[in-house]
């Protein structure tokens, strides 16, 4: 017969261990992406960066563009996270941004925080505070916000995310150093839905021949 305290203890130690392993895997608030910044200090560390460059922060389509292939002659520094909202780059504003002193800072954010169950008004919130933030810690740098992208994935989005971008261009016209990069309707299709060329499979993240259009639309923006 199976001693009953042995088997309890048992049960204790597997269930105390899977909820462990539970919360390791699923970290919340800021702390879930802590490696991500201690790899973004690693790497300042082994290659610093001159000020005065440009600075792509934001969620994965800014880690999942390729700087060197789009923008060869510039010095840009990618310092994208998948699956952050504009809240986690203020936190993280000092690691991200402040140390580099960039004279542009290119923001794409929103996407993930309307999907996260951010309405309008709070996200264009947490642009202002970014702003703010970037305003405060270098008066000189301009800010070039990438309006949050139609997708076919989150298209049940869309007018979220559309409120959410006229909100925050109506704030980019009020100061010449924002400006509000519109790719919304360059990526709709005549049917008024995302054109299927510009992404992956996933429906949700750009290709080649999208990231072609970004450049194209950005390029203007980034000269000295």
């Amino acid at each position: 017969m199976q001693n009953p305290l042995r088997f309890t203890l048992l049960v204790t130690l597997i269930f105390t261990t899977t909820l462990l392993s539970a919360a390791e895997k699923k970290k919340t608030g800021f702390a879930r992406w802590q490696k991500a910044m201690d790899a973004f200090t690693a790497a300042d560390h082994e290659n610093p960066t001159p000020p005065g460059g440009v600075l792509f922060v934001g969620s994965s389509s800014i880690r999942l563009w390729d700087l060197k292939e789009s923008f060869p002659n510039l010095n840009a520094l990618n310092r994208g996270f998948g699956g952050s909202a504009i809240r986690d780059s203020i936190h993280f504003f000092d690691t991200l941004i402040l140390k580099h002193r960039p004279r542009t800072v290119v923001l794409y954010a929103g996407d993930n925080d309307i999907s996260g169950g951010y309405n309008a008004e709070q996200t264009h919130q947490d642009f202002l505070k970014f702003q703010k933030k970037l305003d405060t810690a270098l008066p000189g740098t301009k800010l070039v916000f990438v309006a949050i992208k139609p997708s076919i994935s989150r298209w049940k989005l869309a007018p979220t995310m559309h409120e959410a971008n006229q909100m925050i261009a109506a704030t980019c016209a009020e100061d010449d150093r924002l400006i509000y990069l519109d790719i919304w309707g360059p990526m709709l299709g005549e049917d008024g839905r995302p054109r299927p060329e510009y992404f992956r499979k996933d429906g949700l993240h750009l290709n080649a021949i999208g990231y072609d259009l970004w450049n194209k639309l950005l390029t203007p923006h980034l000269k000295e």
